[in-house]
């Protein structure tokens, strides 16, 4: 299956192009290297970046707000990390020793790839991996995401890792952890979609090695806001729940783009993959962002947030503005933007651990 958009221009597969709105001008898309650009899109559209739908930042939609815990927070003092990292490393079923709280998942790369600085990365993976590792080594151990970035896919029970990097792993199985004895890295800021907050944390293989990134992290790197929300919002914190709601929405995620002929790849975690140049662009142009994964070196390939119910309805409108189907027999259809023969669902959610 597959499909055209709206604008009848015809698209070629080329990881350059970019999409011309209706009056023919060049559309206004900047792609940030890593994603995280919505405040710059908003921007360039010249909107309150809350007026964006962004679906290129793969969070919980399902998370509970944060503005009503804001005021609980003393700013007065030095932030003080203990409560806090004894109420998650509770919750997670693991001892405090081992537990070091960061200043968000990019922290926690970056600080355990000082001790681990050499690393095996196998494509396509998350970025940060190779920016922080001192030397990309075939062979040598792994650094993995888990259910991977991009595809979502869930490792098998047997795989190894030196470094697993679970960032969306609670999302995708209603679980803290696999609970294996290597490093673990975890991101608060996807499981209670606070990115500002910057809340990740790193579970080490045993205490002395956690104590040695304790004495590289920076002094109060965890800000007193963040180690609020970590007390706060474990009380209200549902695993299982946020996943099996999140698994199926992401079905209904699925059938509607499926149903506008985009051929798309579930997945295991909260995302779904859509091949279909452009289709960033054009999305832009309704207020909506997603994630190019160009930079993961899937060039025409876009990934797509699990969103809320109202977020759903805003994706359908806007794609109904953009994606027009194609008749499925006939010949020469340039215009796809999904190969004509690929199937319009590729399901991955059984590779699971």
């Amino acid at each position: 299956m597959s499909a055209s958009l709206g604008d009848g221009s015809v698209r070629a597969a080329s990881p350059g192009n970019r999409a011309q709105d209706r009056a023919g001008n060049r559309a206004t898309a900047p792609t940030g290297p890593h994603g995280g650009d919505a405040i710059a899109v908003a921007r360039s559209r010249g909107i309150d970046p809350t007026q964006l739908l962004d679906l290129s930042a793969s969070l919980n939609p399902y998370a509970p707000p944060i503005d009503r815990f804001v005021d609980r927070v003393n700013l007065g003092t030095y932030p003080d990390d203990t409560a806090a990292t004894a109420a998650l490393s509770a919750a997670i079923g693991i001892d405090p020793e081992r537990l070091v709280l960061t200043n968000g998942g990019a922290e926690a790369i970056a600080l355990v790839a000082a001790l681990e600085p050499v690393g095996d990365v196998q494509s396509p993976e998350f970025a940060l991996y190779e920016r922080h590792l001192a030397e990309v080594r075939p062979g040598s151990p792994r650094w993995r995401s888990n259910p991977s970035n991009p595809l979502g896919e869930l490792a098998p029970a047997a795989a190894v890792a030196r470094v697993w990097d679970e960032a969306f792993w609670p999302l995708a199985t209603g679980t803290w952890t696999r609970g294996d004895g290597s490093w673990r890295i975890g991101s608060l800021t996807k499981l209670w979609a606070c990115p500002g907050a910057r809340i990740g944390y790193a579970i080490a293989p045993d205490t002395a090695t956690a104590q040695r990134l304790r004495d590289r992290r920076p002094r109060w790197s965890v800000n007193a806001v963040a180690l609020m929300l970590i007390e706060a919002l474990l009380p209200v914190t549902d695993l299982p729940t946020w996943s099996s709601a999140i698994a199926a929405q992401r079905q209904r995620l699925v059938q509607v783009l499926a149903e506008r002929g985009l051929a798309v790849r579930n997945t295991a975690a909260n995302w779904v993959l859509v091949e279909a140049f452009d289709l960033r662009a054009k999305l832009i142009e309704h207020d909506v962002l997603v994630r190019d994964c160009a930079s993961f070196g899937m060039h025409g390939t876009y990934r797509i947030a699990v969103p809320d119910d109202g977020g759903l309805q805003r994706l359908v409108a806007a794609l109904d503005a953009v994606v027009e189907p194609v008749d499925h027999g006939a010949a020469g259809d340039h215009d796809s933007v999904g190969p004509p023969d690929a199937p319009a669902v590729t399901d991955t959610t059984e590779r699971r651990r």
